[in-house]
């Protein structure tokens, strides 16, 4: 047995000696068990996925609970944009989209959004398109804060510039198929940084 697979097994058996201390953590900052072991659950992905920052002789435990921490306030930042749905409020409110043209209309957006730069283009579509948080996207690009919003300033005046222009460049997929692209790109986005 390799010195690195030994310091793996060490981990892995540390890391689940942990698991109740996680989840009980994890219940107590939610007032809710079953989303106190989702969390806790969660946290452990993240400690086994980035076992190698993990620096050995130090206190694991105080390792992982600021992960779970880290997980448990990001869930919170990203929670008021989404609320429970109720069926009936929802049937009431929905509506058909009317427009003929909607589909034309994403369709030009996602040939304007591959004109820009790559990383304009990138911090741009996982902010507007997936609804992350400025700072979530510079954690998953390891650009800079102030960086991310330099390039989603740059490629909105850009993007204004290309429609008032007319100039988006023509391609050979289907206008319907726009949304399945945009948001391809943004699982492409996110495996990436995974």
């Amino acid at each position: 047995m390799t010195n690195q697979t030994s310091a793996h097994t060490a981990f892995e058996r540390e890391l689940v000696s942990l698991i109740p201390h996680l989840r009980a953590f994890g219940r107590s900052l939610t007032g809710n068990a079953s989303h106190g072991d989702d969390l806790a659950q969660d946290a452990l992905a993240k400690a086994l996925a980035s076992r190698d920052s993990f620096q050995p002789g130090t206190n694991m435990k105080a390792w992982t609970f600021m992960i779970l921490r880290n997980v448990f306030y990001s869930e919170k930042r990203r929670s008021w944009r989404s609320c429970a749905l109720d069926p009936e409020v929802a049937e009431r409110t929905l509506v058909s989209n009317s427009n003929p043209t909607a589909a034309l209309e994403l369709d030009e957006m996602r040939r304007a959004l591959d004109m820009l730069p790559p990383d304009q283009r990138e911090a741009l579509v996982l902010i507007g398109a997936a609804g992350m948080s400025y700072e979530e996207v510079s954690e998953v690009t390891g650009a800079a804060l102030g960086t991310i919003k330099s390039r989603v300033s740059r490629a909105r005046d850009r993007l204004a510039l290309i429609f008032a222009e007319g100039k988006i460049e023509e391609d050979q997929m289907p206008a319907h198929a726009a949304m399945a692209a945009i948001f391809q790109r943004i699982d492409e986005y996110r495996a990436r940084a995974a």
